[in-house]
């Protein structure tokens, strides 16, 4: 038995040596991994456009309300709800007997005045023969005289009223004011209208262009105003405005800035900007809220790098990963301005040429080495 066992311990001591030495093995493999396969973009800068989304509501390009401008009931209504009308087109007809009566008035006080006129005139005729030869006085042709200037004043004040006689005649017949779409009818046949009354009739807007009336935050305003002054972001040369519809698309024209509004309003602290679109098929409609987006400015020099590059800690510091000379992880601090699409604009930290980490990044720490890949444009962004 104490033989056996005597044979026995060498073979014991090989086993645990061996297993000892196997277990340093793997502990060795283990801390000799080797470096993180990383993605990066190689820092360029380029001109870019600075876009701002903004809230909208459209308007019509012109409206005019429909109101009567005589008194009386009113016969019929001459166009259909909702359709397109144009401008001089009668719309209501009021009923013309009395205007039509006053009118037949106006023409026979008119003919009156001018048969007085006539008869003015051959007295002062004859009158005028006679004071050359002393048959009558001098007073007597000057009354004639008078009394024709008075017809004549007569003749024009009875012509002045069968013209406004004939202009009520007229306004029996409502005409469109403007050209475009009409809404619904306020009043039926059958109703008593009467002289620029409060409400209309009816309201035409013409669509065929549209305004949209835009807020922007004057904090924003001078913000932007502050940095093309520094030379930070050039003036735009040309206001276009492009116009986002609720399922997401991009409305196919271009819209053109009109004016800003000069002053800041005090309930709301916002500016009031105003562009105006084409709308040849009448997609926009009056009082829809839109989404528009307008360029603020330009940057001839910007930097941008993907969002998923740039880290930020909880103050609020932002940092990206550089590929080093040495081969290793450099952690960077640079400064962002504003998210354009998926990227950040870096205004200062990054230089042109830099090599930026924007994949498999993500648990590497500063100095870790690295075997880096040069990746395509925008697909680090992407994930």
């Amino acid at each position: 038995m104490y033989k056996t066992v005597s044979r026995l311990l060498p073979l014991i001591a090989l086993s645990a040596l061996c297993l000892t030495a196997c277990g340093k093995k793997a502990d060795d493999t283990k801390g000799a991994r080797g470096p993180a396969s990383v993605g990066f973009m190689i820092v360029e800068q380029r001109p870019i456009s600075l876009t701002q989304d903004l809230a909208g509501r459209t308007s019509a390009w012109l409206v005019s309300d429909v109101r009567p401008q005589v008194s009386g009931i009113v016969k019929a209504r001459q166009f259909t709800e909702g359709a397109i009308v144009s401008a001089g087109q009668s719309l209501y007809l009021i009923d013309p007997a009395t205007y039509q009566a006053a009118y037949g008035s106006a023409q026979a006080n008119l003919q009156q005045a001018e048969a007085t006129l006539e008869a003015a005139r051959g007295r002062a005729d004859r009158a005028a023969q006679l004071v050359t030869i002393k048959a009558i006085s001098q007073q007597e042709h000057d009354d004639t005289i008078t009394a024709v200037k008075q017809a004549e004043a007569s003749v024009a004040q009875q012509r002045a009223a069968l013209q406004s006689a004939g202009i009520n005649l007229t306004y029996t017949k409502v005409g469109a004011p403007i050209s475009g779409r009409i809404g619904k009818s306020s009043v039926t046949p059958g109703a008593l209208v009467t002289a620029s009354q409060a409400t209309p009739l009816a309201t035409i807007q013409d669509t065929s262009r549209v305004y949209v009336d835009i807020t922007q935050s004057s904090t924003e305003v001078l913000k932007l105003k502050k940095a093309i002054a520094g030379g930070k972001v050039g003036a735009i040369d040309q206001a276009d405005v492009q116009l986002l519809l609720d399922d997401g698309s991009t409305y196919p024209i271009t819209g053109k800035l009109q004016f800003s509004d000069v002053s800041v309003n005090p309930a709301t602290g916002a500016v009031t900007l105003r562009a105006v679109f084409a709308n040849p098929d009448g997609l926009l409609l009056p009082g829809m809220f839109v989404r528009t987006r307008l360029v603020t400015g330009t940057v001839p020099d910007a930097v941008l790098v993907p969002q998923n590059a740039v880290a930020l800690d909880p103050r609020g510091s932002a940092s990206v990963l550089l590929v080093g000379a040495d081969g290793k992880a450099k952690k960077q601090p640079v400064a962002l301005a504003e998210m354009i699409g998926k990227e950040w604009r870096v205004t200062s930290g990054l230089k042109p040429g830099d090599k930026v980490i924007v994949d498999g990044g993500q648990n590497l720490k500063d100095g870790a080495p690295v075997k880096p890949e040069p990746v395509k444009a925008g697909s680090g962004a992407e994930k």
